[in-house]
């Protein structure tokens, strides 16, 4: 079988199972089988595949024919330009992320000796992208999973961060050691969905993606109530809160933080023109 018939054949198959964007997940998984960038397979339609490239092939299709997510089968994906390694320990980052990673690294940029906390790490992507983007930025990274620190340890160091970044196990703030802070940006994409909710999500997200990194509470808030509650004691003067969240959350948002003495400077939107990232400072 060819390179061609090969990707014929497997964008037939899962657009039998429903998968959105066969063809192009069909030439990703086969790339990631040759270990050849994805544009050079058009340059090699002919080659014939080995047996053992057919049953790899073959068993990564079956895999995502299942549901299961494109990342977690090639085993990384790409957050701000950086390869980031993902596994069912870790939330696979959304490309909406890579706009709050940016936003915070803009203000560290502007901001002497800064210094950030990411909470809820998952595979480390917002740290690791806030040190490389902003070097002289120190930061701490937490999460209560200690699988998930261990991807986001691996991901800091195969970008040469590790050294700038210090990893916190830990479901809450109160877990920081007493010499680390306070902070110039307090950074989160934590977790938003009603509980009653989960359920309902794409196969990729609800049986794939940890709980943990979803479960936001009975309305998706209770995260959101517990930074407003204890970030500000951790910011240092003019420092920032900056936190995504889901669809049609901005106003329950927006009132929590109020509620806790907190300025909302500024409502980013999505690449949808959605609501997506909100910004506050202490009063």
């Amino acid at each position: 079988m060819t390179v061609l018939e090969s990707i014929q054949k497997s964008t037939e198959f899962l657009q039998k199972k429903g998968i959105d964007s066969p063809r192009l997940h069909a030439e990703l998984l086969l790339a990631h089988v040759l270990r050849l960038p994805r544009m050079k397979l058009y340059l090699a339609f002919e080659r014939v595949l080995t047996a053992p490239e057919t049953d790899a092939l073959r068993e990564s299709v079956r895999r995502r024919a299942l549901r299961e997510p494109l990342q977690h089968i090639v085993g990384t994906t790409s957050f701000c330009g950086f390869e980031i390694s993902v596994n069912r320990h870790t939330l696979v980052p959304r490309p909406e992320t890579e706009l709050l990673a940016e936003a915070g690294w803009t203000f560290l940029a502007q901001t002497s000796s800064p210094s950030a906390l990411d909470f809820g790490t998952g595979t480390g992507c917002i740290a690791i992208a806030l040190a490389s983007k902003c070097p002289a930025a120190r930061v701490a990274a937490l999460d209560v999973s200690p699988d998930a620190l261990l991807v986001a340890q691996a991901n800091a160091e195969r970008h040469c961060v590790a050294d700038r970044i210090q990893f916190v196990p830990g479901s809450g703030l109160e877990a920081l050691p007493p010499d680390v802070g306070p902070f110039d940006l307090i950074i989160s994409n934590p977790p938003y969905i009603p509980s009653s909710e989960i359920e309902t999500l794409e196969p990729e997200v609800r049986d794939f993606d940890p709980r943990l990194a979803l479960d936001g509470g009975t309305d998706g808030l209770d995260f959101y109530r517990r930074l407003a509650n204890e970030a500000g004691a951790l910011l240092k003067p003019q420092g920032k809160l900056m936190v995504e969240f889901g669809d049609g959350q901005c106003d329950a948002i927006h009132n929590i933080c109020s509620a806790q003495k907190w300025i909302v400077d500024e409502i980013r939107e999505d690449y949808t023109r959605r609501q997506r990232i909100l910004i506050a400072r202490r009063e």
